[in-house]
């Protein structure tokens, strides 16, 4: 229809057959069902409550079709009111997209039952159809419901695997993380080990070693160090007090904690507080090694001693036990050796007209027991005899050796007067005896009221001479090959002028020679320290003996011993026989 239809509805009756001809309209003109359905209830509803206020009038108008190809049934109902007032109107538009059945039909010309229940049967049809289509949607509908329930069951699956996982990682990061912490307490504890073993290892005196514990452990791990050794009855930090955890481990041989908690330290005995530390644990580690050397006792750091750590200590007083051992053992024989060096020096002559003095000083290095030695004696004539000199090497062995040749040189000195022909002797010995050891000496012979000295060196550095007014010569004559060497040899006698007040100085190796520049530059500073020094400097050669040392010998360690042998001579030399008699 083209023009509007307008229709009064005052009537049940009338408003069926307006609603059948609507349906009938909008089926013709191709409405959805849904959309149809929609319409027609939203009309009939209308319809239904103008009915109950006296009647309406329905206007119809089916629009030309617009620009997407498409028309619209519009109904407008307009309620009937006897009030002055005009009452608002009710429309609805349906979007039809068959514009080629915009005259549609209308209903039957008859307008009896009939018609009428057709029509409602035909509504009933599209109920149904738009019921079916509802049943499909609900249908649908519930398998979405049921996929989307699975989906939402998979992802929550999904959520618990990840937090699973997660879980899992953490674990995994949590302990990756603690065994890279332990592995660097590992690695921290076997740095410290090895730093400290080569500490305590390092020395061969005891005190060191008892005084560098303290400085290694504290306060990392201990606050207080303690080392009771049993031979020295020596406390490098403690109170001289040894607490009952301390007599314990010395008792049993094992360690000892003692706190106010257990200590649950593998391998140790745990004992009640100490009186002596009753807020901080202890920790009493044996020194054993062969024999039992003493006690470590250590004071916590903290509130107790870590397992780790204490098996680290444990370690550490084993290898400080062995350090131990061998300072004392190196120690004892150390004493030994020099009681035996210095029972064979000789106590120096006095003659009239000839002052001596000597010094001896042991290698700091290994045993202390060297070949280095000095003597003075009378001979029958009355001469006095000075030697110095040096067996190879270190050890009884050259001990024994140096002993040999001191004794064999005064006995070859009551039959010779010559320095060279003892030498001579002596190297003929030696080659015969030891014939792979060496010795170097010089013998330096002063006659009574002669100003001359005569003298002979077998392969040893030369004496250095210094006159009353402190020039200095160095009686650098070629000295003959040393002592032992396989093959004959003849020393020659050098004698050289001396005045009243010189002094003449007589040494081993040990003190000039320098590792990186010989002994050249060794002797060269010995000359000068010698001509350096003042007349009245002189007169005490002890305290000049002093003098010379102290710039040519380090006070660190030295790895060969030093002999010194003074001679100097009177300012007025009295005549006759020495007063000093033959002191062997």
């Amino acid at each position: 229809m083209t023009s509007p239809d307008v229709r009064k509805i005052t009537t049940a009756a009338e408003a069926a057959r307006a609603r059948a001809f609507v349906a009938h309209l909008a089926a013709s003109l191709g409405a959805p069902e849904i959309e149809r359905a929609r319409f027609l209830t939203a009309l009939t509803a209308q319809l239904r409550q103008s009915l109950g206020q006296g009647g309406a009038e329905l206007t119809l108008t089916v629009q030309e079709p617009g620009p997407d190809g498409g028309v619209q049934v519009r109904a407008v109902v307009q309620p009937v009111t006897l009030s002055p007032e005009p009452a608002s109107s009710w429309h609805l538009a349906l979007s039809c997209p068959d514009p080629n059945r915009a005259q549609g039909p209308s209903l039957p010309a008859q307008r009896d039952d009939t018609a009428l229940a057709e029509a409602l049967l035909a509504a009933d049809e599209e109920t149904a159809e738009v019921l079916q289509r509802l049943d499909e949607s609900e249908n649908l509908l519930r398998l979405h419901r049921e996929e989307l329930h699975q989906t939402n069951q998979g992802v929550l699956a999904l959520h618990a695997e990840l937090d699973a996982a997660a879980l899992t990682q953490q674990q995994l990061l949590d302990a990756e993380r603690a065994a890279r912490g332990e592995a660097e307490k590992a690695r921290r504890l076997l740095t410290f080990l090895a730093n400290a073993s080569a500490v305590v290892t390092a020395s061969l005196d005891h005190e060191t070693i008892v005084r560098r514990l303290p400085e290694l452990l504290i306060p990392e791990y201990a606050s207080e160090v303690d080392v009771w050794l049993f031979d020295k009855e020596e406390q490098a930090a403690g109170k001289g007090r040894h607490s009952a955890a301390a007599v314990a481990a010395a008792r049993t041989d094992r360690p000892q904690h003692a706190g106010p908690h257990p200590g649950d330290l593998p391998g140790t005995d745990d004992l009640p507080p100490s009186a002596l530390s009753p807020d901080r644990p202890l920790l009493c580690i044996p020194l054993t090694v062969r024999r039992s050397l003493g006690v470590l006792t250590l004071a916590a750091p903290g509130d107790r001693f870590d397992a780790d750590t204490s098996l680290m200590l444990f370690e550490l007083a084993r290898r400080v036990a062995i350090g131990l051992d061998n300072a004392l053992r190196y120690e004892q024989h150390r004493d030994t050796a020099e009681e035996l060096q210095r029972a064979q020096l000789t106590d120096l002559p006095t003659a009239d007209g000839l002052h001596l003095a000597a010094r001896y000083l042991p290698a700091t290095r290994g045993l202390n027991i060297g070949g280095d030695w000095y003597d003075a004696f009378f001979q029958p004539d009355g001469s006095l005899l000075t030697v110095i000199g040096d067996v190879t090497g270190h050890g009884l062995h050259a001990a024994v050796i140096m002993g040999q040749l001191r004794t064999a040189l005064r006995a070859y000195a009551i039959e010779e007067t010559s320095p060279a022909r003892i030498l001579t002797r002596l190297h003929r010995m030696l080659c015969h005896q030891q014939p792979n050891l060496y010795a170097t000496a010089m013998i330096a012979r002063f006659r009574p009221g002669d100003l001359q000295v005569t003298w002979a060196a077998a392969g040893h550095p030369p004496a250095v001479l210094r006159a009353p007014g402190g020039a200095v010569r160095v009686l650098d004559d070629r000295p003959g090959v040393m002592l032992g060497v396989p093959i004959p040899f003849e020393y020659t006698d050098h004698t050289t002028e001396i005045e009243a007040g010189s002094t003449l100085v007589l040494y081993t190796d040990g003190l000039i020679e320098r590792r990186a520049q010989g002994m050249d530059a060794g002797i060269e500073l010995l000359s000068e320290t010698l001509a350096a020094l003042h007349e009245p400097d002189l007169e005490d050669l002890d305290a000049c003996s002093e003098s010379l040392l102290k710039p040519l010998v380090h006070e660190s360690e030295r790895d060969d011993d030093v002999c010194l042998l003074l001679c100097r001579t009177a300012p007025f030399v009295s005549s006759g026989r020495p007063t000093g008699t033959d002191m062997d």
